[in-house]
């Protein structure tokens, strides 16, 4: 999990880099906004996957485990359809994004448990 999280936050970083440099000229500010959003979101998740490993390795529980699974999976369906939908203008790809953030809200629901039972 600490290794998952470390690579989601290098991705984290490399999208924000890329959208930065090499999409200003190429996209309207708009999807520019969107492919920012899934950014900002992926590091944000990453640093909550390493959370839950740390968490995790200090109190095993599986509610750790969950917390992490869910931030990642969330990552993958929220901040991976913002990336797509950017890039290929596809709208629909836009309904995948509340799957996405239903599991990133769920794992802090679960990393609270976790936390509060330390």
């Amino acid at each position: 999990m600490l290794t998952l999280g470390a690579l989601l936050g290098f991705v984290g970083v490399a999208a924000g880099a890329f959208g930065a440099h090499a999409l200003r000229a190429r996209l309207s500010p708009e999807l520019l906004a969107i492919f920012e959003t899934g950014a900002r979101y992926e590091m944000y998740h990453a640093l909550a996957i390493v959370l839950a490993a740390l968490g995790g390795a200090r109190s095993p529980s599986p509610l750790w485990s969950w917390a992490g699974g869910l931030f990642a999976a969330g990552v993958v369906l929220f901040s991976g359809s913002l990336y797509a939908l950017a890039l290929s203008g596809t709208r629909w790809l836009g309904a995948v994004t509340p799957v996405g953030g239903l599991c990133l809200l769920a794992g802090w629901i679960f990393l609270a448990i976790a936390g509060a039972r330390l």
